[in-house]
């Protein structure tokens, strides 16, 4: 092979794939975004980056920003090569990469998120957005309450000018702000919750409440919170991305690695102004939460679906799980008969025609999704993305043994052993509660339903509790594989 070609500005001539076509010199910053993973730079700055490719909008750069001691790695990384990043889009028919600049700054990561509130209060910024996960925004899983209890939030609400949290830096910036007459930001979420920024504005709008009542108050009156849906299956990053990047001739200690599909809807209510992010491809909408909940409950909740089965027989990957006939016949019946009758159609798609999507979507042999990755944090994605399916077959009268047993294959997985008996590694925030909570299911199947914050009344639910207690049993004696095959023959 020949000699690899580092990252940087000054490299951009020399690479043989797409580069930016404008000129990143006279980008000027506009956002700030929280949590630099792999999502945002396939998808968010996508977006702007093709922009910027357009001549447009050149006053919208990215500044990156991270709020836990661990960003400052990925931090040097993407300094070190000129926050420029090597997507490679992984189709069936044919891998391709671009490079992309339309993040120009990452700000130092610091106890109290000095630079970062300082960097939002300046009055160019006028969109702060995040991808700080599902279970970042402090809710309780089961009523969707703000968790004003947690440590951080505590501590933000009594040093508001040294915070912790994403939110409470937030916060700090617009005090500012609002002090030297700088106006407000929009607040986007683009994290796979339903209603995000409904989510967003309870967050900072309850934190805030906890030291400064009138701030509050103003930010409420002032700035916006657009709910948003994104989409686009993004793996985390390994030896083998990094060898992709290598196969291109570029030396990239961060690539990502995307499947040849991206959508984001959102609402049209920004306070401060917004790029153009339509005329890429980008949906303004006042139905978002049409397309959230078809995307949340049936691509999330497949995931979901899926994952925690694959991780028990050993497949390594999604499209793994979908080359087994009874992993795939279980996303099929269960979304078909106990998902896709309660969401909505979208324009140009209905419930089945996306199911046919997301199945030809998670059997893409060239993205090396892990079950892993999908099965992780099951704590916020069973309560955000199966629960609420669950609740609406039990509303309509309509069948949920599928998700019963969706259900208690999540509970075998969080025994931490595989069927082949070798040991799962904590994957969850919350591992330490899960764990004995399954090993108790064993024996009494409704200890696993007792964990109210995340099941809520659904144990006092006789049916469902019924269901779930005969495919737990059925799990404990003939495995996940027979439970997968009684249902799916049924």
């Amino acid at each position: 092979m020949d000699e690899l070609i580092p990252l940087s500005n000054a490299t951009l001539g020399q690479v043989a794939v797409r580069v930016p076509r404008y000129d990143r010199v006279g980008l000027r910053p506009g956002i700030v975004h929280i949590g630099l993973g792999n999502f945002h730079r396939a998808h968010q700055a996508w977006y702007l980056h093709r922009l910027f490719d357009e001549g447009l909008n050149h006053d919208w750069a990215i500044v990156g920003a991270g709020v836990r001691p661990g960003d400052g790695a990925q931090r040097d990384r993407l300094l070190a090569q000129d926050c420029l990043t090597t997507l490679i889009e992984l189709d069936p028919s044919g891998k391709s990469a671009e490079i992309t600049g339309a993040m120009i700054d990452f700000l130092p990561v610091e106890a109290g998120n000095g630079p970062l509130i300082r960097q939002m209060a300046d009055p160019s910024i006028r969109i702060v957005s995040l991808t700080v996960t599902e279970s970042g925004y402090f809710t309780d899983p089961a009523t969707g309450d703000f968790d004003a209890t947690h440590d951080d939030i505590q501590h933000d609400a009594t040093n508001p000018d040294h915070p912790r949290t994403a939110f409470g830096a937030m916060i700090a910036a617009l005090r500012l702000r609002r002090d030297a007459g700088l106006g407000p930001f929009t607040c986007l979420s683009c994290d796979n919750l339903q209603g995000n920024g409904a989510v967003l504005r309870q967050a900072v709008l309850s934190l805030a409440h906890l030291s400064d009542s009138a701030l509050a108050d103003w930010i409420d009156a002032e700035c916006s919170f657009p709910n948003s849906m994104v989409d686009c299956i993004v793996p985390a990053t390994g030896p083998a991305e990094i060898a992709l990047a290598h196969g291109f001739g570029i030396k990239d200690a961060a690539p990502v690695t995307h499947e040849n599909f991206r959508q984001w809807v959102i609402e049209d209510a920004f306070c401060a102004g917004r790029p153009d992010w339509h005329k890429v491809g980008a949906i303004f909408s006042d139905s978002v939460h049409d397309f959230e909940m078809m995307k949340i409950r049936i691509l999330n909740g497949g995931h979901q679906v899926i994952a925690a089965s694959g991780e028990l027989l050993g497949l390594g990957t999604i499209a793994q799980t979908m080359a087994h006939p009874g992993i795939r016949a279980l996303l099929r019946k269960t979304v078909t008969e106990e998902i896709a009758p309660h969401v909505a159609s979208v324009p140009g798609c209905s419930a089945q025609e996306y199911l046919n999507l997301v199945e030809r979507r998670f059997s893409n042999p060239e993205i090396a999704d892990t079950t892993r990755r999908v099965a992780y944090d099951g704590s916020s994605r069973h309560p955000g993305f199966i629960v609420p399916s669950i609740r609406a077959g039990l509303k309509a009268d309509t069948p949920v043994r599928g998700l019963a047993l969706v259900s208690a294959i999540w509970a075998r997985y969080c025994t931490g052993i595989r069927e082949d008996g070798s040991e799962i590694a904590p994957n969850d925030p919350h591992w330490d509660l899960l764990v004995p909570a399954a090993n108790a299911a064993k024996i009494a199947p409704k200890a696993w339903l007792e964990m109210r914050h995340f099941y809520g009344e659904l144990v006092d639910n006789k049916g469902f509790s019924a269901d779930f207690s005969a495919w737990m049993t059925l799990i404990q004696s003939d495995g996940v594989e027979a439970a997968i095959e009684a249902y799916t023959s049924s």
